[in-house]
């Protein structure tokens, strides 16, 4: 028995995160930055009820990061060029005698993005997993954590236009990317999605993220993005991918919020895109009319646990959502 990635649901020791840095996510003024700064925060902030968190934060961001986050919630130092810690932190994973390791994944960028810069978050893995206090598996694979989203069993959801896409591993087979994933996180089925949402495919998107598609909430149980109206270009996205995850899984549609556009065309607005910790949920909200019933919807996904939202656009105008800015730790297996 090999390293094997647990699910999303189980006990974590911790969330890590990082705080945004100057550049891309911080924006051009100062008030692009506080919004930025406020809504980072706000996520930590929320978790720290349920779990200790642990931010990376730029030496030049440390008072600041201060001023905005919980004093619970624990600071690590290191150079950032950007604040999204799924994609360049490890993966987590449990070792075969029960303990936990950090996959180091090949981060450049998004597929070298041409606005984007990762010098120094490529190097994120390693700081991550020795803050952690547990071994690293390199991989020669490019990927992101937003990239894949596992069943705790062995199954795992990717999308062709990311671990097969330009820039990434093009010249890869689907055949050696699964023998990666398996030697790295355990994976024995792998469930190849054709795509993502369609605002991920411009200029400041991953190009097709899993992990504002579809999310398992148990093995055999997948919560999918639901566009149902017409005028969206995702209505066909949803309904394509629900044609695939239907012939495996008890699918539930997990309606998109009912705003279609912002300012910069059609939105990526996403509830799947939420972070699960211990004994509670943390989700996104858009001050939509259907906040609410996406909050139903994950109650009853993950009975017992507290679901706590909070207002995700900032975020979602950067590039991602609340589980796009998180990476959690998991307990040691014998824990």
């Amino acid at each position: 028995m090999g390293n094997l990635m647990p699910p999303e649901w189980a006990r974590q020791d911790r969330v890590w995160m990082a705080f945004p840095a100057p550049g891309y996510s911080l924006g051009e003024t100062e008030e692009e930055a506080d919004e930025a700064r406020t809504a980072w925060a706000a996520v930590a902030n929320a978790i720290i009820d349920f779990e200790p968190v642990t931010v990376v934060v730029d030496p030049s961001e440390t008072a600041r990061a201060r001023d905005f986050l919980d004093p619970r919630v624990e600071l690590v130092e290191a150079p950032l060029n950007d604040a999204w810690m799924r994609d360049m932190g490890p993966t987590f994973v449990h070792l075969p005698g029960g303990g936990v390791a950090g996959v180091d994944w090949v981060f450049n960028g998004w597929g070298a993005a041409d606005w984007a810069q990762w010098d120094l978050d490529e190097k994120i893995g390693e700081v991550v997993c020795s803050a952690a206090g547990v071994s690293r598996v390199d991989s020669p694979m490019i990927n992101e954590g937003g990239g894949i989203h596992v069943d705790g069993t062995g199954t795992v959801l990717v999308t062709e236009t990311v671990q097969l896409g330009k820039g990434r591993n093009s010249t890869w087979t689907k055949e050696q990317v699964e023998t990666e994933l398996a030697r790295t996180i355990g994976t024995t089925d792998v469930v190849w999605l054709p795509r993502g949402l369609t605002r991920d495919y411009e200029i400041y998107g991953t190009r097709g993220h899993v992990d504002i598609v579809a999310t398992f909430t148990a093995p055999g149980k997948v919560l999918l993005h639901w566009q149902d109206d017409p005028a969206h270009p995702d209505y066909e996205v949803s309904r394509e991918i629900e044609a695939i995850l239907t012939s495996r899984f008890e699918v539930t549609r997990l309606p998109a919020p009912a705003t279609l556009r912002d300012e910069e065309g059609w939105v990526d607005w996403s509830y799947v895109n939420h972070l699960v910790v211990n004994g509670g949920v943390i989700a996104c909200s858009f001050d939509d009319a259907h906040d609410a019933a996406a909050v139903a919807i994950l109650e009853q996904a993950y009975p017992g646990r507290r679901v706590v939202t909070v207002d995700a656009r900032a975020i979602f105008d950067r590039g991602g959502g609340i589980h796009c800015i998180t990476q959690q730790q998991p307990s040691p297996r014998s824990a």
